[in-house]
């Protein structure tokens, strides 16, 4: 069984993490994945072209995430929550699960969103706060984004339990940052998944700081020794590397699927931007930091190694360009054509079934809005 053994480290600190690939794109062995990445196996085996998937998901959903920064400082979104930084671990972890495996996401996985295939138009009008959810989670295998901080991990477990129900073999995936683990939401859902043996796969983007807060404050020790602590097998990847995140993630879906129960990934990488744009970064971290990472950028880093054995052209490059930058222009499209919607409507599809609470809170609200009646708009 695959455990982590706890050295008397900092949270914060990168010297253990499993990794297949340098911040320069050298490829490296790790005992601890390469089975998971090359092995004998068609699927197992990372080559030029998924590598080349890879990235292109990578590259897309930096493209369509500083869109999204742009038009909410343009006042056409009401938020964003940048992923800059983290796109290897959202798109590796995304692309190693199977088309019917459902995932959590939090607020920030753009790069879950875009490998699932979600249309321009889906991932940018659930930022006006208009809707409760702008996708078909059925459609995606993907549920709507969740806001409240590590709640996801409860209901990937739930689903885990179900799908022990109805006898299949497909697997939950919980993705949340390092600041919900100190949410009860996580830790109890490692309850729950561990005593069932439920089939969810845990995935923590350690992004360093849960908003202002870094994650030495949060954990004396890596994130990753928590889950043994609940009987739940765990690795310390890097996750800026999406390699070895496709690895980390190969081995935890395996075992989740084959009957084994739960893992826990912790992928140690770094938030670029702001928690939020209402965040400003400058007032807690220092430069000197945001350039360290600078240099373990997952993108540049795969793009080396791409460029190392023959795998990446000028038409490859243009093709992700111009891919990134279609999708961009349908989701600026999809925001400055958005109709907002009457305010009543926020209570529609609260619920499957009208009830009489319900039709009180949506009277007294009409009521309230009455009274702006004759205001001008």
């Amino acid at each position: 069984m695959h455990t982590l053994t706890i050295d008397p480290m900092h949270a914060a600190d990168t010297d253990s993490v499993a990794q297949l690939l340098t911040p320069i794109g050298d490829r490296i062995a790790d005992p601890r994945l390469d089975a998971w990445v090359d092995g004998t196996g068609a699927a197992l085996v990372l080559d030029a072209p998924a590598l080349r998937a890879l990235y292109r998901d990578m590259a897309i959903t930096r493209r369509l995430d500083g869109e999204g920064v742009a038009l909410q400082r343009q006042g056409h979104l009401g938020l964003w929550a940048p992923a800059q930084g983290q796109e290897a671990i959202q798109v590796a972890s995304a692309r190693a699960c199977r088309g019917d495996d459902f995932l959590f996401p939090s607020y920030r996985e753009l790069g879950v969103l875009v490998t699932r295939g979600a249309s321009a138009a889906e991932l940018v009008l659930g930022w006006r706060g208009e809707v409760h959810g702008t996708f078909d989670p059925y459609a995606l295998h993907v549920a709507t984004p969740q806001i409240i901080i590590g709640a996801q991990s409860l209901h990937a477990v739930g689903y885990a339990m179900g799908i022990q129900r109805d006898g299949t073999d497909q697997v939950a995936v919980a993705y949340f940052g390092d600041g919900a683990t100190s949410q009860g939401d996580v830790n109890e859902a490692m309850v729950f998944a561990s005593s069932f043996r439920a089939p969810v796969v845990f995935v923590c983007s350690n992004n360093q700081w849960a908003i202002s807060e870094p994650v030495s404050v949060q954990s004396r020790f890596p994130i990753a020794g928590r889950a043994p602590a609940f009987g739940i097998p765990s690795m310390r990847v890097d996750g800026n590397d999406a390699i070895a995140c496709t690895a980390a993630m190969r081995w935890a879906l395996d075992r989740a699927r084959s009957g084994e129960g739960p893992a826990f990934i912790e992928a140690v990488t770094y938030r670029m931007g702001p928690h939020t744009t209402s965040d400003d970064p400058t007032r807690y971290r220092e430069a000197s930091e945001l350039e360290l990472w600078r240099s373990r950028d997952p993108l540049t880093r795969l793009e080396a190694h791409l460029r190392r054995t023959s795998a990446w052209d000028d038409a490859f490059a243009d093709e992700v360009a111009a891919a990134g930058d279609a999708l961009a222009a349908g989701m600026r499209e999809a925001a400055l054509t958005a109709q907002s919607r009457p305010a009543i409507e926020v209570l529609d599809d609260v619920y499957a079934e009208p009830h009489v609470g319900l039709g009180r809170q949506r009277e007294r609200f009409a009521a309230y809005l009455d009274g702006f009646a004759d205001e001008e708009v």
